[in-house]
């Protein structure tokens, strides 16, 4: 379901290639799913399909052949990304292997590729996520990972492992952004901060309202031209179940594309929290009685997963809060940050 209509069009890239990963391997390996997210973003235009017990599922393989991967020349001309022994090698396709392993050397096998896909030009942020946090805190980064083309590397709770440090000091003092902290990682942080500047964005450690605060200050913050920045109406959005993490890397595509959202999550399948609820009044499009909704910005909404993942009842929910509206007095007030 979604609202009325977008409000901007953007080219859709070409399908250079495809990341397939085994689920089974992907809910015990859950950094090898969130690092792949950002082969979502420009050049490789990449999403993610899910293999199942190193087999390709019919819906998986039917997906593939119907996107028609060109495959990337700087990749040797490879049309599928293999992430982790567990997934299958799709046969009739140029195939690049990425190991499974530990998070770290996984994550950072993904930047140096995506780097090599992008001939050899450095990324100038990378995002950094904490080894055994929350999965639901750390969603969000799939997509900020997507749309920026920041790849997403891991530490410890007190240190950078070497992976992880040699990623950052060849991209040369780069903008680090910690999605997912807690107040027990400083020790990580400060350490971060001896390859570039360090940012952790999200909602304050103990914050009430957990993932789903924590999704809206990510979907908020920007820095320069990194971040959403998204708090006026006119903007594309994604909204998906925190009690499904593999949900997070598998819609990366829809913020890397189109209207480019940001990911929100419900802490449950019929509930909108009050949080939510109020950041989509806050960005709700409103006409004039004057200009024709027709001529109004709108916002657009994908909602991951069935009746199962988000009921009928939040659905509707959520295209009410999406929907264009008649400007009221109250409405008309600048937005709440």
């Amino acid at each position: 379901m979604t609202s009325a209509g977008p409000a901007h069009k953007h080219a859709a890239l070409p399908w250079a290639g495809q990341a397939v990963l085994d689920d089974r391997a992907a809910r015990g390996d859950w950094a090898g799913a969130l690092a792949a997210s950002a082969l979502a973003s420009a050049p490789l235009a990449a999403p993610l399909l899910y293999s199942a017990g190193g087999t390709l599922p019919a819906v998986s393989a039917q997906t593939l052949q119907s996107m028609h991967p060109a495959g990337a020349s700087a990749l040797g001309g490879a049309q599928v990304i293999r992430i982790g022994a567990a997934a299958p090698a799709p046969r009739g396709y140029a195939v690049h292997s990425l190991p499974g392993g530990e998070a770290a050397p996984q994550a950072a096998a993904v930047a140096r590729l995506l780097i090599a896909a992008d001939g050899g030009g450095a990324p100038h942020q990378a995002i950094v996520l904490v080894v055994g946090a929350s999965r639901a805190l750390q969603m969000p980064a799939a997509g900020l990972a997507a749309e920026s083309g920041a790849p997403i590397l891991f530490v410890n709770a007190r240190r950078v492992p070497r992976a992880t440090a040699t990623v950052l000091m060849s991209m040369h003092r780069p903008g680090i952004y910690v999605i997912g902290s807690s107040s027990a990682d400083g020790e990580a942080l400060h350490r971060l901060r001896r390859f570039g500047s360090v940012t952790t964005i999200g909602s304050p450690p103990g914050e009430e309202g957990g993932p789903v605060a924590n999704a809206l200050a990510i979907a908020r913050f920007t820095d320069g031209s990194f971040g959403w920045g998204v708090k006026e109406p006119g903007h594309g959005l994604v909204f998906a179940n925190a009690v499904r993490p593999l949900d997070g890397p598998a819609a990366a595509l829809l913020s890397a594309t189109g209207d480019y959202g940001p990911l929100l999550l419900l802490e449950s399948t019929s509930l909108i929290s009050p949080a939510l609820a109020h950041y989509l009044g806050d960005i709700k499009p409103a006409y004039t009685p004057t200009v024709a909704p027709v001529r109004g910005v709108y916002n657009h909404g994908w909602l991951i997963g069935d009746e199962h993942a988000i009921s009928a009842v939040a659905q509707a929910e959520i295209d009410s809060l999406l929907e264009i509206s008649p400007r009221t007095e109250s409405s008309s007030e600048a937005p709440v940050e």
